[in-house]
């Protein structure tokens, strides 16, 4: 079944490249954020990343998702009252943090069109996952590995392969999140490699976001760490870098958390991602705390992204 839906994955691209399949370009760049194997793999912080650094740069950029874990069938904006069973985890955590327009829906396509309709200023997208999206062309295509790699290489259903390892080769440029980026560049070819990492050290409470302290203040305590992110052992060796004893409680990535998922015989502290956070809002305990992330790419990575951009206005 790998190898059937490894065929259909070389067919599909094929297509698209021959334009017998039709895709749509935008009229406005498009960078696409996305990885090779199936689950997060830090895409959502480099893309808000990404998208801060463009507004300091003097961009105005959007940000565009498929809102996975949500119920969107049509293009729709996403605020800071959205809720995630609505709109997705993700993209509320882009428009809280992001200051700029998020929107998500199936289709990119429509959906760049419906934002553009509605945010003229908007000269630049930001599509965080997508890379297999190849409806909508695209201008910058980032790919990010983490620490897992590859699995065991295979496609699905019998790997967590999405396209073989050789597409890292077609990419424009490639993101060791704690992958070794040697590695990387020898499947990556000529293509640069840059590394990045996820940093995060003040903890706020759930109820009361102002209310905030070191992660480091918990050093020594035993604390409950609820994660349904694509890698939930990163965030469990993350706190346990601050001296935290961990109690690691993992769920699937964008699983729907309740307040039951995070009810504990104890009166233990309970620590939770910034993505899961936002899905239990309505549930919040006071002993309840997040530990945001943000990306931090190679220096070089920002000027070589302006640098693309900048060759896009030149065409």
């Amino acid at each position: 079944m790998s190898l059937v839906f490894g065929a259909l994955v070389r067919l599909r691209r094929q297509l698209y490249r021959l334009r017998l399949l039709r895709s749509t370009r935008a009229d406005v760049p498009v960078i696409v954020i996305g990885n090779l194997v199936v689950g997060g793999s830090g895409k959502t912080p480099l893309a808000l990343w990404v998208a801060e650094h463009l507004v300091a740069s003097g961009w105005s950029p959007a940000i565009v998702s498929r809102g996975y874990g949500g119920q969107v069938d049509a293009p729709r904006e996403v605020g800071l009252t959205s809720e995630a069973a609505e709109v997705g985890d993700e993209p509320i955590v882009l428009a809280r943090r992001s200051g700029c327009p998020v929107w998500v829906g199936p289709d990119r396509a429509r959906v760049i069109e419906a934002l553009r309709a509605r945010h003229p200023e908007v000269n630049v997208v930001v599509l965080d996952d997508g890379l297999q999206h190849y409806r909508l062309r695209r201008d910058v295509e980032i790919a990010v590995v983490d620490a897992r790699g590859f699995g065991n290489g295979f496609l699905l259903p019998a790997g967590p392969m999405r396209e073989p390892v050789s597409r890292l080769r077609s990419v424009s440029a490639v993101i060791a999140h704690g992958h070794d980026r040697a590695v990387l560049q020898a499947h990556a070819g000529r293509v640069p490699v840059f590394g990045m990492r996820l940093d995060g050290e003040t903890l706020h409470r759930m109820t009361d976001a102002r209310e905030r302290q070191p992660a480091r203040a918990l050093a020594g305590e035993s604390v409950h760490a609820v994660a349904g992110i694509g890698d939930p052992n990163r965030f469990f060796l993350q706190l346990a870098r601050f001296g935290v004893k961990v109690r690691p409680h993992p769920f699937p990535d964008h699983h729907p958390l309740c307040a039951e998922d995070l009810t504990f015989d104890d009166a233990l502290p309970v620590v939770v991602t910034e993505k899961d956070a936002v899905k239990l809002r309505h549930a919040a305990q006071a002993h309840w705390w997040v530990l945001p992330v943000h990306a931090v790419p190679d220096p070089g990575f920002g000027d070589w992204l302006l640098q693309r951009l900048g060759e896009w206005k030149k065409s």
